[in-house]
């Protein structure tokens, strides 16, 4: 596809792949917000052959190139257990990044739209990269904010260039800055009192020895937590077995925080390792000295941002009055006074759909600060 002289084509080979991987450590090279990803991970995450997502999720990626020189990146996709769950005939695009260049953004933007035209869809949602259970939004608020594990970093002109492409906002979803040594005790031991739980609840930490069962744990209270709502996708086995694998070098179990009613585990908040603080200066490589610099700040010096990527109570407890509240609250309080105790700093909550009143309402009540906005657009196809 052309624009002017502006050429989308797939990619299609090793070395594509690679430009399409480097495209935004030269574009955003000095940002604040930014820290590139490992190269070896984002290889890990864009290949069919180790990323199970690709077994039920379609995906193209495209470059554009300007006499040959690229430009900027995309992907289209398509997913199969989405369609299923909500038949709604809708694609995403994923991975955008361009120069600030009105002609860059429409021609990338054209050839996603034009690839799920082709297969039948008639709307577009994103960007996800590659998928809702993964990076997801494109930032429109607190470009200076820090660099944070799995949260996408955009500059200011993205979201303008694509809104000039036609998108409109579908959801925001907002991101919380908690501040681990300073954040004060909430009422989540008082809001169960309150309820008559008091000796019913037990908090406790991840148990290393059954990782594999802990996992399963938190995916079954997630998978019910979670799955009211937008664009809840549930996580497939294979990709529960390849995330745990990957982010086992970023758990803490004192971090990973369960609460059970009458020894069933019915909450759970997850914190790990902000592995985007210790790579700063790698520029997404990871040869032996700088896995060598790894190791010694993960191990040794420490790490002092965090991020909580997951957390959830189950649904029968969930809108109960004071239990919703009280357990999340437990979950947090133990994270807190166990992330002090370590030595770390900080903790980003998120992502929080705009529109989920209670878990926002939560969050702020113990003493998160909005600090990062990404939003999700959507046009429709004709």
């Amino acid at each position: 596809m052309a624009s002017s002289d502006i050429v989308v084509s797939p990619v299609v080979s090793k070395a594509d792949l690679k430009a399409f991987i480097d495209l935004p450590k030269r574009l955003y090279a000095g940002h604040k917000g930014y820290t590139p990803h490992l190269n070896s991970e984002r290889q890990e995450a864009f290949s069919p052959e180790k990323n199970p997502l690709f077994k039920h999720v379609d995906v193209q990626f495209f470059l554009a190139r300007r006499n040959g020189r690229v430009v900027g990146r995309t992907a289209a996709q398509l997913d199969n257990v989405y369609l299923e769950r909500y038949a709604d005939s809708t694609g995403n695009f994923g991975c955008l990044a361009a120069e600030d260049d009105p002609a860059i953004f429409s021609a990338l933007l054209g050839a996603a739209e034009g690839w799920l035209r082709g297969k039948g869809m008639k709307r577009v949602t994103g960007p996800f990269s590659l998928s809702t259970n993964e990076e997801v939004g494109l930032q429109v608020w607190g470009f200076d904010s820090r660099p944070m594990l799995l949260v996408p970093y955009d500059p200011p002109y993205a979201g303008p260039r694509v809104e000039a492409c036609g998108y409109a906002k579908l959801k925001d979803v907002f991101s919380y800055d908690y501040d681990v040594q300073n954040a004060p005790e909430t009422i989540g031991k008082k809001l169960m009192a309150r309820a008559g739980m008091a000796g019913r609840v037990k908090v406790r930490t991840a148990n290393m020895k059954m990782f594999d069962a802990e996992v399963r744990t938190v995916v079954n209270i997630y998978n019910d937590a979670w799955s009211d709502n937008w664009g809840f996708v549930p996580f497939t086995q294979a990709e529960i077995e390849n995330a745990a694998k990957a982010f086992g070098p970023v758990v803490i179990p004192d971090l990973c925080v369960f609460v059970e009613v009458d020894d069933e585990a019915v909450a759970f908040i997850i914190a790990l390792t902000n592995i985007n603080e210790a790579i700063a200066d790698f520029n997404g490589r990871l040869d032996p000295i700088n896995l060598a610099k790894l190791l010694w700040r993960l191990k040794i010096v420490g790490v002092g941002s965090t991020r909580v990527p997951l957390m959830g109570v189950r649904k029968k407890y969930r809108n109960h009055p004071l239990m919703g509240a009280g357990l999340a609250m437990m979950a947090i309080d133990t994270l807190r006074e166990n992330g002090k105790r370590l030595g770390k700093t900080s903790a980003e909550l998120g992502w929080i759909l705009e529109d989920n009143k209670a878990t926002n309402n939560i969050i702020r009540t113990v003493g998160g600060v909005h600090y990062k906005t990404h939003r999700i657009y959507e046009k429709a196809l004709a």
